[in-house]
C-alpha cells in the first residue's frame, strides 16, 4: 500500500506544504519501473521513507553528525538541509540540527531514492514447482532487498516480471555471483529446507575462474573465516587470530578440485562444507588462486568502503581501474535521464542523473558461479556461463 503525507519543503523562501506520494516496502515492483539501458538495469527514481532505531553507538551524536557519520554517501549539508525540512525525524517530529540522539528512538529519512544500476541479465525461472521456485540469477544482482536495492533485486525483478510473491530464499548467492537460486514459496517450506542445510543434507556446487595453474590433487582448506561487516570483507585467520583482533573466526571449510587449466587460469569445482560469507572467495585467495576478476580478494591492500561511503567491492574495483574523466558522460546521463520523464527532486543530490553517484560504472560479476544445488532425491543444475570455457 502506498503511502501519502504532507512534507515541509525549504525553498529559501516561506516553507510550503506539499503533498508527495511516496513508497514504502509493501509497494510490489512494477515492470513499468525499470529502464534499460546501454546493458544495464535501472531502477525509477521513487520517494521512499528509511526507518530505523538508534542503535546504541548512535545515542549521543548529534542527528546531523550521526548521519554524517554513518551514511556517507550525501554531504554534512546534505543532512544539515534534511533535518531543517522535515526530511528527517525523530519519533515522528521535526528536531533542530544539534538534538542529541538518544538509544532506540525512531529515526526516519524521507528522500527521493536512487538505485545502483544492475547488468541487464533476465532472472530466468528454470523450473516452477508447486513449493519451490528455480531461477538463474545473473551477476551483479542482489538475492533480496538490502542496503541500496529494492526493486532491483532477484525477488523485486520476479515479482515485477512473473508476479511471484512472496518467495523465501533457501540459500544466498553473493550480489557478483551468478546461478543457481532456490526460493520457497511457503514459510514452511523454506524451514524445512533450512533444516536440511543445518543438518547438512543439501550441497552447492560453484565453478570458479582462478589465477594461475590450480593444483591437479584435490585441495582442502580447513581455515576460519571473520567477516568484518562494516568493511564488507571476509579474512582467514592467521596463528588463530583475525587481522582484526575485534573480530572471532567461525570454522569454515571449502573443496575444490580442478576442472582444466590453460596454464594461465585454471576452472576449478568448489564445494562448500560449510556457509560462511565470501568463502570460497576468501580461501581461494588463501590458496594462493584468487578468483581471476575478483577485485576485493585480488589484493592485500583494498581500501576502506566505510571510509569512501561505498559497497565493498565498489571500493576494490576503484583501485584497479582508471578513474572516469569528467567528460561527457555524466552530461548523457543527465540528458537521457530527463527524456526518461521521470521525476526529478529539488534536494536530491542525485538527481537528475538516473543512477545515484559512484554507480555509473560498467560493473561486470565477479567468475564465480553456481552450478548445482541437491538434497535427498533432488539435484536442480544450472548451465556454465560463457566464461567457464578455457581455451
Amino acid at each position: 500500500m502506498s503511502g501519502s503525507g504532507k512534507r515541509k519543503r525549504d525553498d529559501g523562501e516561506e516553507a510550503e506544504m506539499e503533498a508527495i506520494v511516496w513508497q514504502t516496502p509493501a509497494n510490489p515492483p512494477e515492470p513499468r519501473d525499470y529502464i534499460f539501458r546501454n546493458g544495464r538495469r535501472y531502477v525509477r527514481p521513487y520517494y521512499f521513507e528509511f526507518i530505523s532505531h538508534a542503535k546504541k553507538r548512535w545515542a549521543g551524536k548529534t542527528i546531523v553528525d550521526l548521519f554524517a557519520e554513518e551514511f556517507k554517501g550525501r554531504s554534512y549539508d546534505y543532512y544539515v538541509s534534511a533535518v531543517k525540512c522535515g526530511r528527517i525525524r525523530v519519533d515522528d517530529k521535526m528536531v533542530h540540527t544539534s538534538y542529541v540522539v538518544q538509544s532506540s528512538q525512531k529515526i526516519s529519512h524521507f528522500l527521493h531514492r536512487h538505485e545502483p544500476p544492475v547488468l541487464a541479465g533476465d532472472v530466468l525461472v528454470l523450473q516452477n514447482e508447486a513449493d519451490i521456485l528455480t531461477v538463474y540469477k545473473p551477476a551483479s544482482v542482489p538475492v533480496h532487498p538490502c542496503g541500496q536495492y529494492r526493486k532491483n533485486t532477484v525477488v523485486g525483478i520476479l515479482q515485477a516480471e512473473h508476479g511471484l510473491a512472496p518467495l523465501y530464499p533457501v540459500h544466498r548467492l553473493d550480489r557478483l555471483v551468478s546461478g543457481l537460486l532456490i526460493f520457497a514459496k511457503s514459510a514452511d517450506k523454506a524451514d524445512f529446507l533450512r533444516q536440511q542445510v543445518e543438518a547438512g543434507l543439501l550441497q552447492k556446487e560453484y565453478i570458479a575462474k582462478v589465477i594461475g595453474v590450480f593444483p591437479e590433487k584435490e585441495v582442502v582448506i580447513d581455515a576460519n573465516i571473520c567477516y568484518n561487516a562494516r568493511e564488507g570483507r571476509s579474512f582467514v585467520e592467521i596463528n588463530g587470530s583475525c587481522i582484526d583482533k575485534a573480530f572471532k573466526g567461525k570454522t569454515a571449510c571449502t573443496k575444490f578440485t580442478r576442472i582444466n587449466t590453460n596454464g594461465k587460469y585454471s576452472l576449478v569445482s568448489c564445494k562448500l562444507v560449510t556457509g560462511r560469507t565470501h568463502q570460497i572467495r576468501v580461501h581461494l585467495q588463501c590458496a594462493g588462486h584468487p578468483i581471476a576478476n575478483d577485485m576485493l580478494y585480488l589484493s592485500e591492500d583494498v581500501p576502506s568502503r566505510s571510509a569512501n561511503g561505498v559497497g565493498a567491492d565498489r571500493a576494490a574495483s576503484g583501485t584497479c581501474k582508471p578513474p572516469m574523466s569528467n567528460s561527457h558522460k555524466d552530461d548523457s546521463f543527465a540528458e537521457d535521464s530527463a527524456s526518461e520523464e521521470f521525476s526529478t527532486d529539488p534536494m536530491c543530490t542525485n538527481c537528475p542523473n538516473l543512477p545515484p553517484k559512484g554507480y555509473d560504472e560498467d560493473e561486470e560479476g565477479i567468475w564465480l558461479h553456481c552450478v548445482r544445488y541437491s538434497g535427498p532425491g533432488w539435484c536442480y543444475e544450472c548451465p556454465f556461463p560463457d566464461w567457464a570455457h578455457l581455451c
